[in-house]
């Protein structure tokens, strides 16, 4: 199994032996953002502090810049001291739908050097464990940690001029984690407007799961080979509808032993909200 995936099982024997970890529940809904809070209160892995997609892993929205854009390096520092994520520290995040508020996480941390962060495989529904229900206050860090720029992260600017590539060999492949109707620009209730950006490949995240669990190594890597045909991942710019589920497709080529990927971070949501940008409707 992928370093960046951790067991139930695994976690579980981890915790026996009183390792330092910090368990992160990142469980949310899109539609209803308090949601992820209250269950986190009703129920969790013991000892879990909660992140929030809105309030911890996500910045300021300026109307153009997407629906979860990232914080400045800056605030994640600060946010890193307030949840007590130090530099050492062993994260372990879960969410219960499919890992894709997990990955966010995830992404976030790699994405300053941070080594030793988990993604539990099957989230909260493959822990068969004990369960608490007492909410855990974050440790907060005597010092804040210093701001690391996030390390393969693409801007709009860049993908912009992609467009401009065309077939060329200087052409990085877009791969789109959202659903395939809302690529198509069909029922689309989360942006203001339907489709995607030309020339993108959908690649829905849930492709990489069977049920609740990604699927193995091996099968995910045939699928990604044939996606990216030939190209090599420092070409490929991952996006969704605003960078959360983009970090699902990241953590399924990192488990492939695809790496070097980039991340569209204000994805859909950025990209539509400036009517200069094109976009495609159809498949």
């Amino acid at each position: 199994m992928s370093q960046s995936l951790i067991t139930a099982n695994q976690l579980e024997e981890l915790l026996n032996t009183g390792a330092d970890v910090l368990l992160c529940d990142c469980r949310f809904d899109l539609t209803n953002p308090t949601a992820g809070r209250q269950v986190y209160q009703m129920s969790h892995i013991p000892g879990a502090i909660y992140v929030d997609l809105d309030q911890d892993l996500s910045g300021p929205k300026t109307g153009s810049n997407g629906r979860h854009p990232l914080p400045s390096p800056e605030a994640w520092a600060k946010t890193r001291q307030r949840l007590g994520i130090n530099s050492h520290i062993h994260v372990v995040a879960y969410d219960n739908q499919g890992s894709v508020f997990a990955s966010r996480l995830w992404w976030m941390l790699r994405a300053i050097g941070h080594a030793q962060v988990q993604v539990l495989d099957g989230g909260l529904d493959a822990w068969n464990g004990a369960i608490g229900s007492k909410p855990r206050e974050p440790s907060p860090l005597s010092g804040t940690p210093g701001a690391v720029p996030y390390q393969d992260l693409v801007l709009v600017d860049e993908v912009v001029a992609n467009l401009d590539t065309g077939q060329s060999a200087a052409a990085r492949l877009v791969l789109d984690a959202r659903a395939p109707d809302r690529f198509r620009g069909e029922n689309e209730t989360l942006d203001p407007v339907g489709g995607h950006i030309p020339g993108a490949t959908n690649r829905c995240f849930k492709e990489n799961l069977r049920a609740a669990q990604f699927k193995t190594a091996d099968e995910l890597y045939r699928e990604f080979s044939i996606l990216l045909a030939g190209r090599s991942a420092k070409n490929i710019i991952h996006q969704c509808g605003s960078g959360v589920t983009a970090c699902h497709n990241l953590l399924a080529m990192e488990i492939a032993g695809i790496t070097g990927s980039k991340l569209y971070a204000g994805s859909w949501s950025e990209w539509c909200a400036d009517a200069q940008r094109p976009i495609a409707t159809t498949q």
